[in-house]
């Protein structure tokens, strides 16, 4: 695999923080269905969508 720049990965916004992020190599084979940057978010994202559903 040749290698790239890091500017040169592609990158996604996390909807929770709204900070970029980007590709990483253990995300390689499930780029597409990678949605936050951390498990921080992600946990937080879950949390977000559990209260707004219920109110």
């Amino acid at each position: 695999m040749k290698m790239r720049k890091k500017a040169d990965l592609p990158t996604k916004i996390c909807p929770v923080c709204n900070r970029p992020f980007a590709w990483r190599k253990k995300w390689e084979r499930d780029w597409a269905s990678v949605i936050y940057c951390s498990d921080a978010c992600r946990s937080m994202g879950k949390a977000q969508k559990t209260t707004s559903k219920s109110t």
